[in-house]
């Protein structure tokens, strides 16, 4: 087992080097003309394709780091870069946990590969989980994915909503209802292979923030999947809705369902993105301060600028470790007892938003405008509170972990 360790060895420093070049050289000089074309960045995702970041291979590699700090390491890194593009760079990266999550390794092998493409035809992948009137509330899913045993198929119906990459992707990973009586507990993953007649994509959402990171409405109507998309089996599945309807008979309910399973194995690298945004605010904030005079000398010299900056690097660094912590927890397959996933998205999330609200603060009238990055940055913070469960959620499931009481 890895030992928790503060200290990167050899080859960790030299991925962060490099991650930290690419987001540079690469990322930041293109992050603000992505953002106001609000456009999927094709020509930078298919140069971290070209130099081996946007692969398999290397998310496979980080991903499978013992020490858990690979994913968190490269996350923050490539957000620190522009939080939109790296978004865009890394959203496949959810469909694709949710294959990991859930699929068989004869599935794994197959999809994965799929959603990426390589450098000469660059591919990105959808994680299509919440709905109109499902988002936090997973039991209120309607899509719905019934089982043609004649034909060996599934037929999904429904439409979700805020899907990275939705409509565009190569393949689809879609959550969907099985059995409607057991609510979260009878929901089920399938992939949608490419081409698939019945899959459209519905509106495209104009966004606050995160604006070069596609985000869509993906529209179901009667799509037949063969019953090998079907992720992890329909012997698996069976056993598990059956499983299910006990604990309910019995008054029990452990059983996690597909989108939780995926949530639950990205949090920690949600909140590693906000400490990058955070941690690329305060950076300009702190060269500014240093170097913009008033009153003839630095504003870093007042209390009032220093004590805020002071505050920033605290939190950034806090979140940091907190988000190591879970990643640390999740490689080592020690269990969060404490839900110490939700811990890291919670404070990292809110730390984005609070560190680059300051930041804008401290730059004053050119913090409000497009000149100056920290703008585009507060609005990008937004998103981390939001997304892959809100605040309040993982507050909700830290409170009944610490409680063990159903809070409401």
């Amino acid at each position: 087992m890895a030992e928790f360790t503060l200290d990167l060895d050899d080859d960790q420093k030299q991925v962060r080097d490099w991650l930290h070049r690419f987001a540079a050289d690469v990322i930041r000089p293109a992050a603000a003309e992505w953002d106001e074309r609000e456009e999927t960045p094709w020509p930078v995702i298919q140069e971290a394709a070209k130099v081996g970041i946007y692969s398999l291979d290397f998310y496979a590699q980080q991903f499978f780091d013992p020490t858990g700090l690979g994913i968190p390491m490269a996350m923050e890194e490539l957000f620190w870069g522009d939080a939109g593009i790296a978004l865009s760079i890394v959203g496949t990266g959810l469909a694709a946990v949710g294959v990991l999550a859930n699929g068989t390794d004869e599935q794994i092998g197959t999809w994965i590969p799929q959603m990426y493409g390589d450098a000469d035809d660059v591919k990105v992948a959808a994680f299509c989980s919440s709905e109109p009137d499902a988002g936090s509330d997973v039991a209120a899913m309607r899509t719905r994915a019934v089982y043609d045993g004649a034909k060996d198929e599934w037929v999904l119906n429904g439409t979700k909503t805020w899907a990275t990459n939705g409509g565009i992707a190569h393949v689809h990973v879609v959550v969907a209802v099985v059995d409607g009586d057991l609510g979260s507990k009878g929901h089920a993953s399938f992939i949608v292979p490419p081409g698939t007649p019945g899959l459209s994509q519905g509106q495209k959402f104009k966004k606050h923030g995160i604006r070069a990171s596609h985000t869509a409405e993906v529209v179901l109507e009667d799509v037949r999947i063969p019953g090998r998309c079907l992720l992890g089996g329909k012997e698996k599945l069976d056993e598990r809705l059956a499983r299910a309807r006990e604990r309910a008979a019995s008054g029990g309910d452990r059983v996690k369902n597909a989108a939780m399973a995926t949530f639950e194995a990205s949090r920690p690298a949600v909140g590693a993105m906000a400490v990058g945004t955070a941690r690329a605010a305060y950076e300009v904030a702190l060269d500014y301060a240093s170097t913009r005079s008033q009153f003839g000398r630095p504003i870093i010299d007042n209390q009032g600028i220093a004590f805020q900056l002071a505050d920033m690097r605290t939190r950034i660094d806090a979140a940091r470790l907190l988000v190591w912590r879970a990643s640390w927890m999740a490689a080592t397959d020690k269990p969060f007892t404490s839900a110490e996933g939700s811990m890291s998205k919670l404070y990292a999330s809110e730390t984005a938003k609070k560190v680059t609200a300051q930041a804008v603060q401290i730059l004053g009238g050119n913090g409000f405008t497009r000149e100056y990055p920290v703008e585009r940055m507060h609005r990008d913070a937004a998103i981390y509170t939001i997304f892959e469960g809100t605040s309040e959620i993982q507050r909700l499931v830290i409170a009944r972990a610490l409680s063990g009481m159903p809070i409401r």
